[in-house]
């Protein structure tokens, strides 16, 4: 039975709930795709899937908008695979498994896919209808956008004829987004050497932190447990000789990692624990209530023999943890309280002969998004870690002159009584590369209230549903 068939607008919630019963993990994009596609030639509209498994589906205006101008309406397919600790749910097999709470729609356990599965519902809604006043829609689904954007690096935008595009992944009502920061995904590579060592062996835990996307939240100062490992394995070390087993933490570059474990052998494990109790304690103080939920869990193993980093190794890890950049760099000069430049070190990972580190570095400025990852290259050298550009994508600037948004602007005004705010966000979108491939195209993006995403708190508000969805067809309406 349909969890979501009591809510407004029914369409909307009914194409939602079928989207998160398939897998649509990024890069696991096979099977999204596939149903997208099927979905739209089922109802007999044209539709197109390109190489990169980018969906576009195309629908007529309705009567009296034949020969307007035509809209395209764009969202992303994939979803940021977050789950609780211990949780068994299989992301490139189960489907979401929704709840209604408070007001939410939520996954047991999970992440939600809100970010952006309701675009894509709402989209589907507008497609599928036979009553709601609308110019022609060219509505794209793309792939992969959260690590990498590269359904949107892949897009051929001269299939595209309207020069009108409403981008729906934002993440606040009544806030539309008219700018954001191109990004870097960036990773380094330090090799390791390792030696056969005794000792005691622990385990360390850090957990229960918040996490959270790393652009909308990375100025709240929440606590990332891959920099907290760096800052406590280098006090343990200054007590007693430490090396390092393994270090993980972390799963994706766009989240802040609200968990981290750490493998060592120490040669005075009550040394080490009374350092880890102390920064414990000393975090908790440092944090003032922003992260109730963190924790410390320590496991002890006595007269152990494994294999490790060797003492050299230990070292440079740990100082490159230590030292590794993350958190805001640079507040914007003429926008106020507005983050300009950040990164995240989004992941750890140990491997056979490495610690591989990822980072989501950001900026609404072009040269300072290279300037950061000019410092990781720097810093990485002192270490003998090499980079990795995986990716990278622009910023999407501002325009002074936009229809799009005085038509949106007016129209919320109208239905709401009240102003919407304009942001240029610190968080990286895809219209960067539509706006680059099709100059002179018009872009908002907006869409409803969602919080926690990225992670298994993800919220996705009902009323902001509703509301947003009235928004768009009243926007449609007046683009005649």
């Amino acid at each position: 039975m349909a969890v979501l068939s009591n809510l407004e607008p029914k369409r909307v919630w009914a194409n939602f709930e079928d989207f998160c019963a398939v897998p649509h993990g990024t890069f696991d994009m096979d099977k999204i795709s596939a149903f997208c596609y099927n979905w739209a030639v089922e109802r007999g509209l044209e539709a197109y899937q390109d190489e990169a498994k980018n969906v576009i589906i195309k629908k007529p205006g309705t009567a009296g908008f034949e020969n307007s101008a035509p809209v395209i309406i764009q969202g992303h397919m994939d979803m940021v695979c977050e789950k609780v600790s211990g949780s068994d749910h299989d992301f490139t097999k189960d489907g979401l498994k929704l709840f209604v709470e408070d007001g939410c729609v939520r996954a047991k356990d999970t992440s939600l896919g809100g970010d952006n599965g309701i675009a894509i519902a709402m989209a589907m809604a507008l497609l599928e209808s036979n009553d709601i006043p609308h110019p022609p829609l060219e509505a794209l689904f793309t792939v992969d956008e959260e690590e990498g954007m590269g359904g949107a690096i892949a897009i051929d935008m001269d299939r595209f004829e309207g020069m009108t595009l409403l981008n729906m992944d934002s993440e606040d009502e009544g806030i539309f987004t008219v700018g954001c920061a191109g990004g870097i995904n960036y990773a380094a590579h330090l090799p390791v050497n390792k030696e056969t060592v005794s000792g005691t062996k622990l385990t360390i835990k850090l957990g229960g932190l918040k996490g959270g996307h790393s652009g909308h939240v990375i100025g709240e100062e929440r606590g990332n447990a891959n920099k907290m490992h760096g800052r406590l394995l280098n006090k343990i070390q200054k007590v007693t000789d430490l090396s390092i087993i393994a270090i993980n933490g972390g799963t994706k570059m766009n989240v802040i990692n609200p968990e981290s474990i750490a493998e060592i052998v120490v040669a005075d494990a009550a040394k080490a624990k009374e350092v880890i109790a102390e920064m414990e304690t000393t975090w908790v103080d440092e944090f003032l209530g922003i992260e109730p939920d963190f924790f410390v869990e320590v496991k002890e193993e006595a007269d152990v023999t494994v294999e490790a980093f060797d003492k050299d190794s230990t070292s440079r890890a740990i100082s490159y943890i230590m030292l590794a950049l993350h958190g805001v760099q640079e507040y914007s000069r003429v926008l106020a309280n507005t983050v300009e430049t950040s990164l995240n070190l989004g992941v750890l990972e140990t491997k056979e002969n490495e610690l591989l580190a990822k980072y989501q570095i950001r900026s609404s400025v072009e040269t300072m998004k290279w300037e950061i990852a000019e410092r990781l290259n720097t810093l990485g050298k002192l270490v003998g870690a090499e980079e990795e550009i995986i990716a990278h994508y622009p910023g999407w600037k501002y325009a002074p002159v936009s229809p799009l948004r005085d038509i949106m602007s007016d129209t919320y005004e109208e239905l709401f009584g009240k102003k919407a705010d304009i942001l240029v966000m610190h968080a990286g979108l895809e219209c960067g590369f539509f706006a680059e491939k099709k100059p002179g195209i018009d872009i908002v993006s907006c869409g409803p209230n969602m919080r926690g995403i990225h992670s298994f708190n993800e919220k996705l508000y009902i009323d902001s549903v509703e509301r947003t969805w009235e928004l768009l067809l009243a926007t449609l309406a007046k683009l005649k």
